[in-house]
């Protein structure tokens, strides 16, 4: 197996949460902390009127997020490889980082690819 591709979906969420640019900063880099991912970079932006992006940068891979606080709604992207690595966890840590009241996870299980040369 390549890894495992976690697509986490926030309703309903505390749009101040959504909105702080260092909090969401903070709760990636805690994800990371909790997936037992080795972090290699961060970056976030604060948009205008509102609204955060984030991706952290790991060894494994990556952990996204769009926010839209004004929607009470956030897009999570975690995709890691490895057998130590725990997506689902990071998922589980950022629903209850920002409040939402429902969620959607869809975790996809990706294989490594077999390539042939023609």
């Amino acid at each position: 197996m390549a890894g495992k591709h976690c697509v986490l979906e926030l309703y309903s969420a505390d749009f101040s949460l959504l909105n702080d640019e260092a909090f969401v900063r903070a709760s990636l880099i805690e994800a990371a902390h909790v997936a037992n991912a080795t972090l290699l970079d961060v970056s976030t932006h604060l948009f205008e009127p509102q609204g955060v992006t984030g991706f952290v940068l790991l060894a494994e891979s990556h952990i996204s997020i769009h926010t839209w606080p004004e929607l009470g709604y956030a897009a999570i992207d975690v995709y890691t490889c490895g057998i130590s690595t725990k997506p689902e966890t990071a998922c589980s840590y950022l629903y209850d980082c920002f409040n939402a009241k429902k969620h959607k996870l869809q975790t996809l299980l990706r294989p490594v690819p077999k390539f042939t040369c023609a």
